[in-house]
């Protein structure tokens, strides 16, 4: 990623154990023989734990799930050092080489997680046998395996960013940095626009810290809807904070360069965020259908463990889609031209300023809007067409209202932030002006996320109720 000039590297040379040509028939035979005894040793193991009842035990789960990683880990090294061996090429291409080494982290640190897991089981099982099955738990010990993942996963993409920002061309002349253009380069418009973004982020970032102390120390909010809330409401927070502290610094310093490094890592968290955001109001949705239009099977279908599964699943998917963006970014070169119009390192905006060919990445970014965009949009229409199907089959006008009530707030929330994502990307197609779209943009990165604690607060009486007493306890405290 530099100017024209530099010496851009598309592919790395793994030279392997040998480079003796006689050598690697043996080789290759060796290693085929290990990874087929691992893959097929480690599947039998999965098959007999998952068919047979007796060994269904926290040991065995955490056996079970120790026999997928080992399977993971060999299957990310072995079967392309085979194919090296087998056609004498020892090339690796730049996406390919941070893909396995993507994988090959999260594979390795969870193989080391679930080995401390495993000894803490056994722990628990030897010194303390009396409390055995409350200690270790399905929940429990589905939470530490979900836990194992998510820290691995985490762990991987600091390792990868790190990686990609030690890699900037040592030998280019130029390019080092981006400019934020921002929304304004007027000397005297820069003091209200600093006065504004600093009183809406002070806004979004006490109201949502509000609501979650709302629904953290009051039990009455121990629900699915408001465990999504809740993290809808961190999220926000870290949305506004990945985008607005940079921009007021920019305004107060009159420096609107921002480092390859940073705006790298700007674009990867404000993708990160912003996926989170969309798989949560759909998970809400979701909570809202099976509430409202099957009642009698709430408990059972959003079980704390099916709750916590979404979350995380929200937040892989989210991570694996950043690090797939900021990796197909890298391989670019950049010429001499570097302002960016906008007031953050939005993706779009960064590839307009490419010499290179930038058709795959926004192919990628046209499909990765239809698979998370479109598709959970579609998730989120269909919950609500049952809902109100649902409703309306509620013969009094109080049971309709009651019905409707308790998800007019998730309702208002998602026309607020799909309306202005989509406003985003129709000010960008339809007009040329690089201003619009930059006002669009902060309708959907921080006007949306400063509306969600009122929205909530105003519409919800459950929400009212525990500030109240949220403020009681604290007055009577003192």
């Amino acid at each position: 990623m530099g100017p024209e000039n530099q010496t851009h590297v598309s592919e790395f040379l793994l030279l392997g154990l040998s480079e003796k040509s006689e050598q690697h028939l043996p080789l290759f035979g060796l290693f085929l023989g290990m990874y087929m005894v691992t893959v097929v040793g480690n599947i039998l193991i999965m098959l007999a734990i998952g068919s047979d009842s007796h060994l269904h035990t926290p040991m065995y789960f955490f056996l079970s799930n120790l026999s997928l990683v080992d399977v993971c880990l060999v299957t990310t090294l072995v079967p392309k050092m085979l194919m090296n061996l087998l056609t004498h090429n020892k090339v690796i291409s730049y996406t390919g080489c941070f893909a396995q080494m993507y994988f090959f982290i999260v594979f390795a640190c969870s193989d080391n997680l679930l080995l401390t897991v495993m000894a803490y089981d056994r722990f628990v099982a030897i010194c303390h046998p009396l409390h055995y099955v409350t200690m270790m738990s399905p929940r429990i010990c589905g939470f530490l395996v979900l836990m194992a993942w998510t820290i691995s996963l985490l762990n991987s993409v600091l390792q990868i960013l790190m990686v990609m920002s030690s890699m900037v061309p040592r030998n280019q002349t130029q390019f080092a940095e981006f400019i934020l253009l921002g929304f304004s380069e007027k000397p005297d418009e820069q003091r209200p626009l600093f006065g504004l973004f600093l009183g809406m982020y002070l806004v979004t970032v006490v109201g949502n810290l509000i609501i979650m102390l709302a629904i953290g120390t009051d039990s009455h909010l121990h629900t699915p809807m408001y465990f999504f809330l809740f993290n809808l409401s961190f999220v926000d927070i870290c949305v506004v904070s990945t985008t607005v502290p940079k921009m007021l610094v920019s305004i107060l310093t009159q420096n609107k360069t921002i480092s390859y490094a940073d705006c790298i890592a700007q674009m990867s968290f404000f993708i990160v965020f912003g996926d989170v955001d969309i798989f949560l109001l759909t998970a809400m949705a979701y909570d809202r259908f099976v509430a409202i239009c099957h009642p009698l099977h709430y408990a059972a279908i959003m079980s704390p463990r099916l709750c916590g599964l979404l979350v995380l699943l929200s937040w892989i998917i989210s991570f694996l889609n950043s690090l797939l963006h900021s990796l197909m970014v890298t391989r670019l070169s950049f010429c001499t031209h570097h302002e960016i119009q906008h007031f953050f390192c939005d993706v779009a905006e960064v590839l307009k300023l490419s010499c290179s060919d930038t058709l795959i990445n926004f192919v990628l970014i046209c499909v990765i809007i239809g698979l998370l965009g479109i598709l959970p949009f579609t998730g989120i229409l269909f919950s609500y067409s049952q809902i109100c199907s649902s409703i309306l089959k509620i013969p009094s006008a109080r049971g309709k209202y009651k019905a409707f009530s308790t998800c007019g707030s998730h309702l208002s929330v998602v026309s607020l932030f799909y309306g202005t994502g989509f406003g985003v990307y129709l000010s960008s197609s339809a007009t040329h002006s690089s201003w619009k779209s930059t006002v669009a943009s902060a309708m959907y990165a921080v006007v949306t996320p400063m509306l969600n604690p009122f929205i909530y607060t105003l519409r919800n009486k459950d929400i009212k109720d525990a500030l109240r007493r949220l403020i009681s306890r604290i007055a009577s405290s003192q």
